[in-house]
């Protein structure tokens, strides 16, 4: 397995060799670097943690989780990378995903807000006719009978909507630039532009 970070860019479209036109997101993983590095010996299993920027306000255990680095990174993510002996300050670019042909995205879906079971989960609403001016848009009945008396958990209804972990699978690698660190995958990302999201490829 091989993951990177970046941050989602915006999207675009571009001719691939057939001739055909496809939707893509660039990913910007430019100024990835190695920032911690956990073992076997110490930590019970082996991983990376890759960063990107700098923090201008750490605090002093932050300072002395980097040390051996020099500076607090302002993004740190946990990540496995297999293939690859990497060291502290080692900067890790696009080309680890070279000879894969796709990855899953993962990000944080844009926040909606509260939304109603019309937008949140689909529901079709009530009638528009007959006086039911003030019910377009209503979930209808939620309650029960005498048994259980409750509303089950669970239940579809109006709330929050968004700002969930989603990963996108399966998505074509579709251009890998090395020299500005930037990729392209087919369709859409989960996320603002600008967000942090992390690539995987198997």
């Amino acid at each position: 397995m091989k993951t990177l970070i970046g941050l989602k860019q915006n999207m675009s479209q571009i001719f691939i060799e057939d001739g055909n036109v496809v939707p893509v997101t660039y990913i910007d993983v430019e100024g990835i670097i190695v920032v911690h590095k956990k073992t076997e010996e110490k930590d019970g299993y082996n991983a990376y943690v890759l960063g990107k920027g700098q923090k201008h306000n750490p605090t002093k255990a932050e300072i002395g989780k980097y040390k051996e680095l020099g500076f607090v990174p302002k993004i740190a993510i946990e990540v496995v990378i297999d293939g690859l002996e990497l060291n502290i300050g080692d900067k890790v670019t696009a080309s680890i995903f070279e000879g894969s042909k796709k990855v899953d995205v993962t990000g944080i879906t844009k926040g909606k807000g509260f939304q109603g079971v019309v937008k949140r989960w689909g529901f079709k609403g009530g009638k528009r006719t007959h006086g039911q001016s003030d019910r377009e848009r209503h979930p209808g009945s939620i309650g029960m009978r005498t048994t259980p008396g409750r509303v089950f958990k669970g239940k579809k209804m109006g709330g929050h909507m968004g700002v969930d972990t989603k990963t996108v699978k399966n998505l074509k690698l579709v251009l890998l630039n090395n020299e500005s660190n930037i990729i392209a995958v087919k369709g859409a990302v989960p996320g603002n532009t600008g967000s942090l999201v992390i690539i995987k490829s198997l």
